[in-house]
């Protein structure tokens, strides 16, 4: 799953694809919380804020294993994207689990 753009993918004229967008952006931002929690070392890590959190609990804590593969565009039009996929990577990269 990537995070989606209102604008680029045409979601906001078609509610389902609205809400499916919305579902996307909220579960990576869940998931860039539990991860920012694990870098810091926090006691509570928020895994119960989304299903994809929620469901990836196991392999992020105790001796669990991840591996991120973080896919970027070529085009001019998608570098933002693609610089706010790098700033994510970035950010689990620091995570040590």
């Amino acid at each position: 799953a990537g995070s989606e753009r209102l604008d680029r993918s045409g979601a906001s004229s078609d509610a389902k694809r609205l809400k499916e967008t919305q579902a996307i952006n909220k579960s990576l931002s869940a998931l860039g919380d539990v991860f920012t929690s694990l870098a810091n070392g926090s006691k509570h890590v928020p895994f119960r804020n989304s299903k994809l959190t929620y469901l990836l609990q196991d392999c992020l804590s105790g001796d669990g294993k991840a591996l991120m593969f973080v896919n970027l565009s070529p085009t001019l039009q998608s570098s933002p994207e693609s610089l706010c996929s790098l700033r994510f990577a970035q950010r689990v990269n620091q995570v040590e689990l």
